[in-house]
């Protein structure tokens, strides 16, 4: 067979062309090992990255179970901030066991007790596993127990909430509720039915409302009316304990005794406190008080206790520094006012044994104010009787407080207005007998009926209650709580 020329010429390159395979084979085979140690290493990175993950959430979950485990140990002994070990400051340390009972990793638990001032527990948590013991993860959870400060108003009584009254805060009763203003958030009533006293006729529902148009009575549906109802309502739901308050009281008079400020009867009318600035308060005795403008300002309705409640004269008893525990417990009325800068400080009046005729009060005529409204301030006034204005209080009133009157009621007396009888026109309590506004910051409990005002546009034309929301976890020093519970109320993860 004879060959070609070109097929020659190409036998004759080809050891050229077995070069240059070679030399692409060996190019090639080093990318490939390259990339094949490349892709070993990576994997080795991803495992490595795989397994410290899986150590990481497994930290997590263990300093978890450190939070759960402090939540279970408050619940048996509210009291121990020391995981059952007296004094010690910790951190208190735990193993972390699987189903087997094999010790897999540790949580490490530091406690931060509550103060004098707020019933807040911290509990940090720190979770390890043993084959990762440099990697953690922190757990950061603040408890508390819910104070009695859960609504901006709460009675155990009726309420009837007139024209002109706007609340920023849910509303309870354990009795029914007429409301004729605007409430902003929830309203709910123990009663699913009751007698309004204002109104004749059947029975109306739990709550209801006669702005027009008036709610039909029952057994018709209940109407929705968001116009009054802005966050609607509910009826019946469980009632709220207010016996309990009694026991509250007589501790606090403890308290102020050992570590507060304790003030036996005044040998006179009562005593005026006035808060400062400074942290301190300044006390008078209170040796007189305002007389009726004239003979025809009278008790027209009966009320309990009724005068004017505004002073006249009184005996300066020196300045005090606010408590260390925040507690002042008076055995006799007392007239509060003032201003308060960073601080916190419970006001308690009353006289035991607790008898009917000799309860005592707190008036409130001149306003009553924080400097910081972001839970920094905090007042509480609880009063074995009543807590009232007096006939002489400012037109335009701000208190900024928790309220509680334990006994009685909260609100302002019937003063008479001008009248004709027989002929002969009367002034009646002058002109005192109408306010401005009156604005209550923080929440009020009423064992009884409410009231600053009244049907004939007597007392304060304009009242605003706003809930002060900080009050519920991080109340004033010592104020009743209605849990003995701890609940988380933030939570956090730190690192």
């Amino acid at each position: 067979m004879t060959l070609s020329k070109k097929t020659f010429k190409k036998i004759k390159n080809f050891p050229k062309c077995r070069g240059i395979i070679l030399t692409s084979t060996l190019v090639f085979s080093v990318i490939a090992v390259s990339i094949i140690v490349a892709m070993t290493s990576w994997f080795g990175v991803v495992f490595k990255s795989s397994r410290d993950l899986l150590s990481k959430e497994q930290a997590f979950h263990i300093a978890e179970s450190g939070i759960e485990y402090y939540r279970w140990h408050l619940a048996h002994d509210p009291e121990d901030f020391y995981d059952g070990q007296g004094s010690s400051t910790g951190p208190y340390i735990h193993d972390f066991k699987d189903a087997e009972g094999n010790s897999i990793g540790q949580f490490s638990l530091t406690i931060t007790p509550p103060d004098n001032f707020s019933n807040f527990v911290v509990v940090e948590s720190v979770g390890t596993v043993n084959d990762k013991p440099n990697l953690s993860r922190t757990v950061r959870v603040k408890f508390a127990k819910p104070s009695f400060a859960k609504y901006a108003f709460a009675s155990d009584s009726n309420l009837r909430f007139g024209e002109g009254t706007e609340v920023f805060g849910p509303i309870h009763s354990n009795g029914g509720i007429r409301f004729d203003g605007v409430v902003h958030n929830l309203i709910t009533s123990a009663r699913e039915t009751y007698d309004d006293p204002d109104h004749a006729g059947g029975n109306e529902f739990g709550v209801h409302t006669h702005l027009t148009t008036v709610d039909p009575l029952p057994p018709a549906t209940v109407p929705e009316r968001s116009d009054v109802f802005k966050a609607g309502r509910q009826f019946p739901v469980p009632a709220i304990d207010f016996s309990g308050l009694t026991n509250d009281l007589s501790e606090l008079k403890v308290l102020a005794q050992n570590g507060g400020q304790y003030f036996s009867e005044s040998g006179a009318l009562g005593y005026r406190i006035v808060l400062k600035e400074n942290d301190t308060f300044d006390l008078y005795r209170v040796t007189s008080l305002e007389n009726v403008p004239n003979s025809s300002c009278q008790n027209v309705s009966a009320q309990d206790g009724w005068g004017t409640w505004s002073i006249n004269n009184t005996q300066s008893q020196g300045n005090y520094p606010l408590p260390a525990n925040g507690v002042i417990f008076v055995e006799d009325d007392v007239w509060v006012e003032g201003k308060i800068d960073s601080a916190r400080v419970t006001i308690a009046v009353g006289r035991f044994p607790d008898l009917a005729s000799t309860r005592k009060n707190i008036i409130v005529n001149n306003d009553l104010l924080y400097s910081n409204y972001d839970g920094t301030d905090s007042i509480a006034l609880i009063a074995q009787k009543d807590i009232t204005t007096g006939l002489f209080s400012d037109d335009n009133l701000r208190i900024d407080a928790a309220l509680i009157a334990q006994n009685g009621r909260i609100g302002r007396f019937y003063y008479r207005p001008a009248y004709a009888q027989g002929g002969t026109n009367y002034p009646g309590c002058s002109t005192n007998h109408v306010r401005n506004s009156i604005t209550l910051y923080g929440m009020l409990a009423s064992k009884n009926r409410y009231g600053f005002a009244y049907s004939d546009n007597t007392g304060y034309i304009t009242r605003t209650i706003n809930y002060d929301a900080n009050l519920l976890y991080n109340p004033p020093p010592h104020f009743p709580l209605t849990s003995d519970n701890y609940e988380i109320i933030s939570w956090e993860e730190v690192k």
